[in-house]
């Protein structure tokens, strides 16, 4: 009985030895099947879980100031564009257009009496023209009578020394010569008057044609001044600029609006993408239009298909508000990341719409395109 103890407290070591030994070299097998497995992976792929899925968002802004009439929208509501949001109150706004249509209609009128006083000036140099030429006509006339009377003159001067007329007919022809040569100075005299009012009315007239031209370009910028009151009164209604869903509304009816103001926005529908930061130790490999496989940490179990679409043309601290300045202390080197752009290859993919801007993905980029 004692010999068989002893023979059974040599065998039990020796058992454990064994199974010990074979879970050591099992584990030993499976790590460096493990390790092999990553090590291979690894070279034909890059992976980062530092990927966030990106959406195009549209603030809503206001374009001109005013109180918040109505609010058409609340969070998380989807709109398609042209979809009224917000409407301001504009009875601000249709008094700003109302002065402005009325300075354009008094513009107009302006230019309606320059156009009337240019032509009365015209027709009033016709007929200075008309008084000159009368004038001249009648000149002439006078000139043909001084001469008529001035010959007559100096025959009864003849006459008189002879005493063949007597003293009364030649005093009346030397009187009927003085008439004339005075009648002919008066016409002259008119000449010269109607002569000098037909160049006062021509320079009325040039006068009143440069007030048609200030009056037409003060209509023109009349009208401009109509067409921007009439833009204003349209921003005062507020309308989606794309599809998408309303997000963050905190906008009350009452409430003053500045122009320029964020109010709330739009999260587009249209696209979605992925920005991976990848160290820059892995951007040697990466190359535009490589297939990379995306997980969302929100739809576990399901691969999405994308590719690389483009590369950031700086780190992500470079965009920083206080981007590091080595220069300016001690430096300790850290590895940076790059963004990168990938979008998805599969528009019909169902589970595609339930992605939200701003979830964490896993990104496996296939480096030797398979």
């Amino acid at each position: 009985m004692a010999t068989e103890k002893e023979n059974y407290g040599q065998s039990q070591p020796k058992k454990r030895s064994k199974v010990f030994l074979i879970i050591l070299i099992a584990l030993v097998i499976a790590g460096g099947w493990f390790g092999i497995s990553k090590w291979n992976h690894a070279q034909h792929h890059m992976e980062t879980d530092d990927a966030q899925v990106e959406a195009n968002i549209s603030p809503i802004i206001p374009r001109v100031s005013g109180y918040v009439k109505e609010v058409r929208v609340s969070d998380n509501q989807q709109v398609k564009v042209g979809d009224t949001l917000l409407i301001l109150d504009d009875r601000d706004l249709l008094i700003k257009l109302e002065q402005a249509e009325a300075a354009l209609a008094t513009a107009q009128s302006s230019l309606s009496a320059a156009k009337a006083a240019t032509t009365a000036a015209r027709s009033n140099i016709g007929t200075s023209q008309i008084a000159v030429l009368a004038v001249d006509a009648e000149i002439e006339k006078a000139k043909v009578n001084v001469w008529q009377t001035t010959q007559e003159y100096n025959r009864y001067a003849n006459l008189i020394q002879d005493h063949s007329v007597t003293q009364q007919q030649f005093e009346d022809k030397q009187a009927a010569k003085e008439s004339a040569e005075k009648q002919l100075q008066i016409l002259e005299q008119q000449k010269n008057q109607a002569s000098s009012q037909t160049s006062s009315v021509a320079s009325q007239s040039n006068a009143t044609s440069s007030q048609i031209s200030v009056a037409a370009s003060t209509i023109k910028q009349r009208q401009v001044d109509v067409n921007d009151a009439r833009l204003n009164l349209s921003y005062a209604v507020i309308t989606a600029p794309a599809n998408g869903l309303v997000s963050k509304v905190n906008v009350q009816v009452g409430q003053f609006l500045n122009a320029g103001q964020s109010t709330f926005s739009i999260v587009l529908d249209q696209h979605l993408w992925v920005v991976a930061n990848f160290k820059e130790t892995q951007y040697n490999k990466i190359r535009i239009g490589q297939k990379v496989i995306v997980n969302a940490d929100a739809l576990p179990g399901h691969d999405f298909e994308a590719k690389v679409a483009s590369f950031s043309p700086a780190t992500g601290a470079r965009f920083a508000l206080l981007p590091p300045d080595n220069a300016s202390g001690n430096f300790v080197k850290v590895v940076q990341r790059l963004p990168i752009k990938i979008e998805f290859d599969n528009a019909d993919d169902s589970l595609l719409g339930r992605l939200k801007a701003g979830m964490n993905v896993d990104v496996d980029v296939h480096i030797d395109g398979k």
